[in-house]
């Protein structure tokens, strides 16, 4: 005869299991065909670090774009998010850090098909680099 801290302990270890079994299915990135794979920080990382080849840009700024990658991967209840908005997320962040990095990722993700869209590109983030400079001057001027 069973008792009843028998069978709870038996409804603690399926819950267990089942737990085991969720942390088991791994994280995945959704490509923009639908494939899926499974979410490798390795592979954000390589990308970053091959947008910042020989960039000023501190490692520790790559590492808090990674992490900040993978727990956005890792709050998803699907357990999946698209590679569009990962894209998106690591050029915005590029984008404040250091503009040619941004660029160099953008070339790549964004997919340009001949130089008249990478131009555009460029003179979009030049005249927003401008806007910026000139608003500084103004209230660096009214101090």
């Amino acid at each position: 005869m069973r008792s009843v801290a028998d069978a709870s302990a038996c409804v603690v270890n399926e819950d267990s299991l089942r737990m085991n079994e969720i942390d088991e299915i791994p994280y995945m990135v959704v490509k923009k065909d639908g494939r899926r794979e499974t979410f490798d920080r390795n592979k954000v990382m390589a990308g970053l670090l091959r947008a910042c080849e020989k960039r000023p840009v501190p490692s520790s700024k790559l590492d808090s774009i990674v992490n900040a990658i993978e727990k956005y991967v890792q709050e998803s209840s699907e357990r999946e998010r698209p590679t569009s908005k990962i894209g998106e997320m690591i050029m915005r962040r590029l984008k404040e850090l250091d503009k040619v990095a941004y660029v160099r990722f953008a070339s790549v993700y964004l997919e340009f098909e001949d130089v008249s869209e990478f131009m555009t590109e460029l003179k979009h983030l030049v005249s927003n680099a401008r806007k910026q400079s000139s608003r500084a001057q103004v209230v660096e001027g009214s101090r």
